[in-house]
């Protein structure tokens, strides 16, 4: 899988070590920053470019890292066509694909062992859309919604 990868300095060690691991398991990783550890940066300058990559499908999912993972997932889902969610858990990894296309999964540096992260990253990856009519009418209803709103 053609992944994208973004992490702050709050997130950027996680990133780093993930991003050899999906190598190893043959994904092609697409890393949109930091670069280096960067105690100053801020996280929707390098969040938002992985977002956009996702939205304009240049990658086919996306993992977004910040200290917490509340502010990735914050400036994330303000891309269009992004649904972004901070995991924390195994069943939310594969629910919020399964159910809601969920194509940026975003951790925490801070707060998520690498030993979880890895476990929520894979299960992440292998799951996919069911496609239930259900589930795609709630998503045609985000989709109407990003395109009602307009920027105040």
């Amino acid at each position: 899988m053609r992944l994208g990868i973004a992490a702050d300095h709050g997130g950027f060690e996680l990133k780093e070590q993930l991003k050899q691991e999906l190598k190893t398991l043959g994904h092609e990783v697409v890393d949109y920053g930091a670069h280096e550890y960067a105690p100053q940066d801020d996280y929707p300058d390098l969040v938002v470019p992985l977002a956009r990559a996702v939205a304009r499908g240049e990658v086919e999912r996306g993992l977004a890292f910040c200290g917490s993972g509340v502010g990735a997932s914050v400036a994330a889902n303000k891309v269009p066509g992004v649904r972004a969610a901070l995991i924390t858990d195994p069943y939310s990894a594969h629910q919020g694909v399964e159910d809601d296309d969920m194509n940026i999964m975003c951790l925490g540096g801070r707060v998520t062992c690498y030993a979880l992260a890895w476990e929520l990253i894979q299960t992440f990856l292998k799951a996919s859309f069911k496609g239930a009519d259900r589930f795609r009418r709630r998503l045609d209803k985000i989709k109407a919604l990003e395109k009602q709103e307009k920027p105040v």
